[in-house]
């Protein structure tokens, strides 16, 4: 809770081809069972585990009138008590605050103008501690040894930026510790909670500022350009210097410790070949790193800490087949929280006794889906028409003979983000119905290095699109598939992604599912939150400036592109979606429409950037699958009128 509350297989190298055809000489596999798609989207029977500081309850978050709520238990008792009662929406987020006492975050109607919210562990006294409209709240440090406060960023001053203020979780009463000057994008404490760090930006520069207590003044650290990084992780644990992940000199990220008086780097703690390193653990208690954690085709620890290490391969011993997660400690690390999961699996939930060695399981995060019935996620590389090599995934539907299938193409959101191994609800749920889902980290995708990152650049609907497009013949080649027969779905930039692909490859695919996506660049551009306004510059360099670029932006834009447009589309968007304008989607099925075509358009008015209501999510699943079965010829749930 320092930070924020809201927040398989071998790898082939590049050389390697994957031949997914190559047990098609075999007869196939039973089918798996059509699978309800309420199964794949319904709320999880328990999830989101906490241990109290203690280490005598556990909170965890399970669905009360259709929502998911935070809930209470002794560990060892049977007895659980509801302390929240939110019936609009999920509670977005929670943490303990106290052996007594929890705090949780949620919005209204998915504007993310996340409020703060304290409440006993028996759930009395509740209370909205930050009771401001249109104002968002960040969790800069949850002062893990003061049972009473927490230091928390607010923009109620200014919507654009972050002010930081001491605020009392029982009475809500609160301080301003430190009023942003106006360039400020973030603040960091030291392990005593002492306001230490504090990053400004002018839009493309980041500067690193510090100050060694709080009664002087922020001095400039280093200042880097925004495709550097320098971003402190946390402080030694004698407050003196600090833990970063860098790239600085290097493409990779790595982790490295940082004498942030004297400004220079004093060693490289841990770096890999392949991919940045971004994640340091630690033990609070002893006051030691005891690894990281870094993500290739699978995610990975390296230890530096014998008793870290020698627990998480008795763990991995005790749950074999599946990735196993350290979910938390008390604040005495003698009891922890375990979680699995696979990429068939949601995983269960466990609690250990690290003294007496009791070890038992909490629950089942979704009881309903069977392991034997999804389907595997293999990690697959290609290389680009201009010889980068692409990582991605490949889930072909389970007994079906991997030969002309029908696809669905997924590319991710961000897009400066990557997707990972792993149980994922909607790529089951589309093998189910038969089709093969190839999800791609195109150029841009994070975690590959500053070179991939920066290569997009000014790219959308260019390079990165042809690398989507790349992974479509790729899949062609290899016989997996069917070429009329290929559909492209996204949300966010993957929504964008489809509307390119519609638009400037209409050749490629049958249709399209464009979820919260990107259709103007320009409008795009405009409506940004204001949160994100001091980023503005770095956005224009990393996809083009309206004025300077305005060639650029427009031939990337679909929706100055329809009359391309041959393959049905289905729209979706959240009514109060900060992020991505509704507007968005209304120019592209206005300009549809303009033509004389009908575009299925489905608008919620209680979301935001993507569905977060269960029943929401029903709703554009069950239009997803019908509109695919139309046009791809996948399964299709019969359901009772």
């Amino acid at each position: 809770m320092r930070a924020s509350l809201i927040a398989a297989a071998l790898l082939l190298g590049s050389s390697a081809v994957f031949v997914p055809g190559a047990t098609s000489r075999k007869a196939a596999a039973a089918l798996a069972p059509l699978i309800p798609m309420k199964d794949f989207f319904r709320n999880p029977e328990k999830t989101s585990f906490e241990i109290s500081p203690n280490g005598e309850y556990i909170a965890f978050m399970q669905p009360w009138e259709k929502r998911l709520n935070v809930f209470v238990q002794k560990i060892g008792s049977d007895t659980t008590v509801r302390v929240t009662s939110a019936k609009e929406r999920d509670i977005a987020g929670y943490g303990w605050k106290s052996n007594n006492r929890l705090v949780f975050v949620q919005d209204t109607g998915g504007d993310e103008n996340f409020h703060l919210y304290a409440v006993g562990a028996d759930g009395s006294n509740q209370k909205d501690l930050t009771p401001f409209e249109k104002v968002q709240t960040q969790i800069i440090d949850s002062l893990e040894d003061n049972d009473n406060e927490m230091i928390v960023g607010l923009n109620k001053r200014n919507p654009q930026i972050f002010d930081v203020y001491r605020i009392n979780v029982n009475t809500g009463d609160m301080q301003l510790i430190a009023e942003n000057p106006g360039n400020i994008t973030g603040w960091q404490t030291d392990w005593d909670g002492k306001l230490r760090i504090a990053t400004t930006t002018d839009g493309v520069n980041n500067t690193l500022l510090y100050r060694k207590t709080e009664a002087e003044k922020f001095s400039p650290v280093i200042t880097t350009t925004f495709k550097e990084s320098a971003a402190p992780l946390f402080f030694t644990f004698d407050n003196k210097n600090v833990y970063m992940s860098s790239n600085i000199g290097r493409d990779k990220a790595a982790i490295v410790k940082y004498d942030i008086e004297n400004k220079k780097e004093l060693e490289v703690i841990f770096e890999h070949p392949e991919v940045d390193v971004t994640d340091l653990l630690s033990s609070r208690k002893r006051k030691v790193i005891t690894g990281v954690s870094f993500n290739t085709e699978k995610s990975h620890y390296k230890f530096f800490d014998k008793e870290r290490e020698a627990l998480q391969g008795g763990l991995e011993k005790r749950l074999p087949g599946y990735e196993v997660r350290v979910a938390g400690f008390n604040k005495a690390e003698d009891k922890c929280l375990v979680r699995t999961f696979s990429d068939r699996s949601l995983g269960e939930y466990y609690f250990y006794d690290l003294k007496t060695r009791d070890f038992k399981k909490l629950a089942e995060v979704s009881s309903w889906i069977k392991e034997a019935d999804m389907a595997e996620m293999k990690p697959i590389t290609f290389q680009s028409r201009d010889g980068l090599t692409i990582h991605g995934y490949l889930t072909l539907p389970k007994g079906e003979t991997p030969k002309g299938l029908p696809v669905v193409v997924n590319p991710h959101g961000g897009p400066w983000y990557r997707d990972s191994w792993g149980y994922n609800p909607e790529v089951q749920f589309l093998a189910n119905r038969g089709y093969a889902v190839l999800q791609l980290n195109f150029r841009g995708s994070t975690g590959y290095g500053r070179k991939f990152w920066e290569s997009s650049f000014k790219q959308w609907g260019k390079t990165m699109q042809n690398d989507v497009s790349d992974g479509v013949q790729w899949l062609i080649k290899q016989g997996v598939a069917d070429p009329k027969r290929i559909g492209i779905y996204g949300g966010s930039y993957g929504g964008y992604a489809t509307l390119a692909g519609l638009t400037f490859t209409p050749e490629l695919y049958a249709c399209g599912v464009d979820y919260v996506g990107v259709a103007n660049l320009f409008t795009f551009m405009k409506s940004i939150p204001p949160y994100w306004k001091p980023f503005l510059d770095m956005l224009y360099e990393m996809v083009g400036n309206p004025e300077k670029d305005e060639a650029l932006l427009r031939a990337g834009s679909p929706v100055f592109h329809v009359d391309k447009i041959k393959a049905p589309l289905l729209v979706a968007q959240g009514q109060n979606d900060p992020r991505v304008n509704k507007n968005e989607s209304d120019q592209m099925v206005a300009a549809l429409k303009s033509r004389g075509i009908e575009v299925p358009y489905m608008v919620k008015e209680n979301e935001g950037h993507g569905f977060h209501n269960e029943e929401n999510r029903f709703d554009f699943y069950r239009a997803m699958e019908s509109f695919l079965g139309k046009h791809l010829g996948g399964r299709v749930e019969r359901r009772a009128e």
